[in-house]
């Protein structure tokens, strides 16, 4: 089956489309990715979703009509991303544009992804699975880091422990123990990832630059131990996983309180990256001393943080002696993991198996996550799944990505 994955993270930079081809077998997911585009949002759309990330310049009318302009600006990465492949979908599994995430004690646990599934099966004529997290929130899970799933497919092995490290506008974490035992993983977010950095370089830039390439200005600057110090203090990094945040705690504002608090010290824009570049390794390593069961052998990187070198190499200091990889080690993109993923969870959903492990979300049991949108192709579509095994896959295997001709 052709499914094409699109996700956009918290830094929405970029809607990652992933084609691959899965099949399944005695309990294994066998995937081919056939292409993989990054298309970059439109600076206006951008602003226009920042603005919704703050509940005082959020409107109604505006959040109905972003839902609509982001399920264009997915179905028409789609379509590229298909047309370049070659290939026909059969299905697109789609995260959408998360614009607020509040599973903390003392609200009512809730996540909101903007980008119209039913605009996205309109424009390709195919059927569309998506809005995957609310169903694991209202398993009690957090809804996130939903990547643990496909984690724990690919990364299982029987020696040695491994810990999936992506790093997108936040940060999170997927550890998998040896003998790849579901109900002992666990998985959370760590913290800011790219978030803060990319803020305070856009906003220091006077707009000039979206984030700090290749960490080159961080990497110039010095480091502040006393404002580190007080952002290592954030409570968040107390609380037991599972747990998950996002940019309502580790947002724009929090970036202009401490580049306030920076420029009281007389920091220089370099200082101040450097900062918060060491903030996030530290907060990464930090999360792992607190709660991870032992100390990982090997530690893969993913999301745009993997193309930081200042970052991965203060990653790497840190966390030594665990070996660090990529993504592409074991046949996947490192900034393309998250979309292959949704794929491969919109063909379980459509398949009606469980795509969660609870016990990296919280949730009381697995659940389905996703709904469904009719596509032209539907009916077609559901006369294949008739005779399909109902097993969990436990396993999955990538295939070499086919060499164009």
């Amino acid at each position: 089956m052709i499914v094409v994955g699109l996700m956009s993270g918290t830094s929405v930079d970029a809607i990652d489309a992933a084609v691959v081809d899965i099949a399944d077998e005695d309990e294994t997911l066998i995937l081919r990715l056939l292409g993989y585009l990054e298309s970059p949002i439109a600076n206006e759309l951008r602003q226009r979703i920042y603005a919704l990330f703050s509940p005082e310049q959020s409107r109604i009318d505006e959040v109905c009509e972003v839902n609509v302009l982001i399920g264009e600006a997915f179905a028409n990465s789609a379509t590229l991303a298909l047309r370049r492949a070659g290939v026909q979908a059969d299905l697109i599994a789609s995260h959408g544009q998360t614009v607020w995430h509040q599973v903390t004690p003392g609200h009512t646990r809730s996540t909101l992804q903007l980008g119209e599934p039913s605009v996205i099966a309109e424009r390709l004529g195919v059927t569309t699975v998506a809005d995957f997290r609310p169903r694991d929130v209202a398993a009690g899970g957090q809804g996130a880091p939903l990547a643990s799933w496909g984690d724990a497919l690919l990364l299982g092995d029987q020696q040695l422990s491994r810990a999936a490290q992506n790093i997108g506008g936040i940060a999170n974490v997927t550890w998998v123990p040896p003998g790849a035992q579901w109900e002992a993983m666990l998985a959370f977010d760590t913290g800011p990832g790219n978030v803060l950095i990319d803020h305070a370089a856009w906003r220091l830039s006077s707009g000039m630059q979206r984030f700090d390439v290749d960490g080159a200005l961080a990497a110039t600057g010095r480091v502040d131990d006393v404002l580190l110090a007080e952002l290592l203090g954030h409570p968040y990094f107390r609380l037991q996983p599972p747990k998950s945040t996002g940019r309502e705690v580790f947002g724009a504002p929090f970036a202009d309180r401490f580049i306030e608090r920076a420029r009281q010290r007389r920091m220089t824009t370099s200082d101040i990256l450097a900062t918060l570049t060491a903030f996030t390794a530290h907060s990464v390593a930090d999360q792992y001393r607190r709660f991870l069961p032992g100390r990982p052998d090997e530690v893969i990187l993913g999301g745009g943080g993997s193309r930081n070198p200042t970052l991965v190499r203060l990653l790497s200091q840190l966390l030594d002696p665990a070996q660090i990889r990529i993504h592409e080690d074991f046949g996947l993109p490192s900034l393309g993991r998250e979309s292959v993923y949704f794929a491969l969870m919109g063909y379980e959903a459509l398949h009606g198996r469980p795509n969660t492990v609870p016990s990296c979300t919280g949730a009381s049991h697995p659940v389905v996550m996703g709904k469904i949108v009719p596509g032209a192709n539907y009916r077609s579509l559901m006369a294949q799944l008739v005779a399909s095994d109902q097993r969990r896959p436990r396993r999955l295997i990538v295939l070499p990505t086919p060499v164009s001709s």
